[in-house]
């Protein structure tokens, strides 16, 4: 038959305990060196026994050392936990401060709409009622002020419109009067003309028949004279 698995109790004979005592205390050291030999490990054993005698195993480096390891990683994870709590109590205490400030918002929102006035003293509405009035005043500035800059704005492309039309108008005539001067030659002639023979027919055609006394000598030369 197989061993049995042995009860872990204290051993109540004096003696027995005394030799179990030796032999775990050899057994454990083993085993750490094992293991610091094996994994290059650094391993510290410490152990009292009862009466208080002490027996310890230590790698190469010393005891002291290895302590000292222990006690800045426990300083160190421990002030990473309390800096965790701390953090986490400042987040908690900062979302119930916003939740307040929240509700304290919303419930002003909803007095300036008119609603949830019953729980509000004639003191409060009355101060409601100056916010409310204030606010107005400002709203009512603001959009004149508006209102104003739009006017001027309106009256500037007026103005620009207007310097436009101007301008494009200026263009026209000076197209006009080129326009006039390039007729103007032939048109001055023909309405001279037609002002001589207007002034006195007679005149014109008495002139017209000294002209062609003067042009007999040439047989080249024909007048004809019309007289209407």
């Amino acid at each position: 038959m197989g061993r049995g698995r042995v009860q872990l109790k204290r051993i109540e004979n004096k003696i027995n305990r005394q030799v179990t005592f030796s032999k775990r205390r050899s057994g454990l050291l083993k085993k750490a060196h094992e293991i610091s030999v094996l994994c290059d490990a650094e391993v510290a054993v410490i152990i009292f026994s009862a009466k208080g005698k002490l027996y310890e195993y230590s790698t190469d480096s010393s005891m002291k050392n290895i302590l000292e390891r222990y006690e800045q990683y426990c300083y160190a994870e421990k002030a990473l936990v309390s800096s965790e709590l701390e953090c986490q109590g400042n987040w908690h205490q900062e979302c119930v401060k916003l939740k307040a400030k929240f509700e304290v918002l919303s419930k002003s929102q909803r007095h300036l709409m008119g609603e949830q006035l019953d729980s509000l003293t004639l003191k409060e509405l009355q101060q409601l009622e100056n916010q409310l009035d204030n606010s107005l005043k400002h709203i009512r500035s603001r959009k004149n002020q508006v209102m104003s800059d739009s006017i001027a704005e309106l009256v500037r492309k007026e103005k620009a419109l207007q310097e436009q039309n101007k301008h494009l108008e200026k263009q026209m005539l000076s197209r006009k009067d080129s326009h006039g001067r390039s007729c103007g030659g032939s048109g001055s002639d023909q309405q001279q003309h037609a002002t001589t023979m207007d002034a006195d027919p007679f005149e014109w055609v008495e002139h017209a028949t000294l002209q062609a006394d003067d042009d007999e000598d040439d047989p080249s030369s024909s007048v004809k004279v019309v007289v209407l």
